[in-house]
């Protein structure tokens, strides 16, 4: 590091402080917001060290596919193979995230409710 470069830093900082640069700022006297709300405190910093290495919980990366995905369905032609497509991969995608998270399968009468609406849209 260069000599004398975190003086100079911390006296621009404190100018700025005192002039009231940092007075307007937005969120000032609000509580933070932390967006790994959901992670316990004892692995946060871990979590954010990967996340920042560009490594992300299983979970989370398939959280992030599957809106890329639903964000896709919404644009896609209805009826057409393109969607039918995305469908199945949204499918796909939820049942490898409940399977992480330990969910179980969804009962015998929900699946065949479910293959029943998707024989109706087909037919």
């Amino acid at each position: 590091m260069i000599p004398g470069f975190e003086t100079l830093v911390e006296k621009r900082i404190k100018k700025a402080q005192k002039d009231g640069a940092f007075d307007n700022l937005e969120g000032n006297s609000k509580p933070l917001k932390f967006e790994d709300q959901h992670i316990p405190e004892e692995f946060r910093l871990a979590h954010k060290i990967l996340k920042n290495s560009g490594f992300l919980p299983p979970e989370v990366e398939l959280t992030k596919k599957i809106t890329q995905t639903e964000q896709l369905l919404e644009a896609a032609i209805i009826d057409s193979p393109e969607r039918l497509k995305i469908q199945k991969k949204l499918n796909y995608l939820f049942v490898k995230l409940n399977t992480i998270r330990g969910d179980r399968p969804c009962s015998p009468v929900m699946a065949d409710t479910y293959r029943n609406n998707i024989i109706k849209k087909m037919s």
